[in-house]
């Protein structure tokens, strides 16, 4: 299957394109970095034709996350909004939340009646209203919003919230509009050719209700290839972090640290932090940082999450630097 929109790699794009319907030894992400694989491109394509959700599973630090602020900086979009979902999350909050007491303690004090200050507007309501043909809607959000235009809307983390939370925004993620009764009833909708992409993410911590699955574009994030983890650590790093068969080395290392007994497996950000500090920590950088075992112990810490991990990739290294 091949699509001209949503590449994954290479350069930006206008925002025109779109159909309706960090480097130097930092852990901060720069979109222009990001490497989708070609099925991965697929599902944002499909996501955007047919106007629907993307829903990406994944374990943690695969880069589902990170895919929301690559389709927005490629389309060349804003950078995206995002709704972190909690435990008490309720379907109104993607939109607005409003703080009943403050206007009610207000009123009382003779400070006003307007409900609008009481009022602060989520990733989606952002994205409606900025969406929205009508000026007065995009003054809501109380400044100079500028013309109206597209947004990307990143869900984070759905299993989190309840699990009647993914049925209760069915009808919200596939009109894209709400009312707000404290606003006399008023109705913001997006039109068709402005409506947000909407990139919503899962840990895959609790099953996701059919109905709402019915409604999404699904794709799987597989962890890296110890060929594409070498590729996206050189996106991030430098190629210098390849030199001497430091990187080479260190991938083999990890790769055998996630095959153990471990309760909590690291992910592409955690490699991403061990090489960082595993490069500044060596005595000498013209020598591979993987060169003495002390080194590589004292940087564990960026790799382990609990204390019988800490046991387990003791013992790793350790076999690892035997058989070297």
């Amino acid at each position: 299957m091949t699509f001209d929109i949503f590449k994954g790699r290479g350069d930006q794009l206008s925002a025109t394109t779109v159909p309706p319907g960090s480097s130097g030894g930092t852990l901060d992400i720069d979109p222009a970095d990001y490497v989708a694989d070609d099925a991965l491109a697929d599902a944002v394509n499909v996501a955007l034709l047919l106007q629907q959700p993307l829903l990406l599973t994944g374990e943690p630090g695969t880069g589902k996350t990170q895919l929301a602020y690559r389709v927005a900086w490629e389309l060349g979009l804003d950078e995206p909004l995002k709704f972190e979902t909690k435990a008490n999350s309720q379907s109104r909050d993607l939109f607005y939340i409003y703080d009943a007491l403050g206007r009610f303690q207000a009123r009382d004090t003779g400070a006003g009646s307007d409900a609008l200050p009481f009022i602060r507007f989520g990733g989606l309501g952002i994205a409606v209203l900025l969406a929205s043909d009508k000026e007065a809607d995009r003054q809501l959000l109380g400044h100079d919003a500028g013309p109206p235009r597209r947004s990307v809307v990143l869900i984070d983390e759905i299993d989190k919230a309840p699990r009647d939370f993914p049925n209760d925004i069915l009808n919200e993620i596939n009109l894209f509009y709400f009312r707000i009764p404290e606003l006399g009833n008023r109705e913001v909708r997006a039109p068709r050719e402005r409506r947000p992409i909407v990139i919503i993410t899962s840990n895959s911590e609790k099953d996701l209700p059919d109905a709402f699955l019915r409604r999404c574009v699904f794709y799987h994030i597989n962890f890296p290839s110890p060929e594409r983890l070498q590729d996206i650590v050189m996106r991030h790093l430098g190629k210098s972090v390849a030199v001497d068969g430091f990187l080479s080395e260190a991938i083999a290392l990890f790769a055998k640290i996630r095959d153990g007994q471990l309760r909590k497996k690291p992910a592409t950000a955690e490699l991403l932090g061990w090489l960082i500090a595993l490069r500044r920590i060596a005595p000498d950088v013209s020598v591979n940082p993987m060169a003495r075992r002390e080194d590589v112990e004292r940087t564990m810490s960026t790799l382990v999450k609990t204390v019988e991990d800490q046991e387990e990739v003791g013992r790793i290294v350790a076999t690892w630097y035997k058989t070297r």
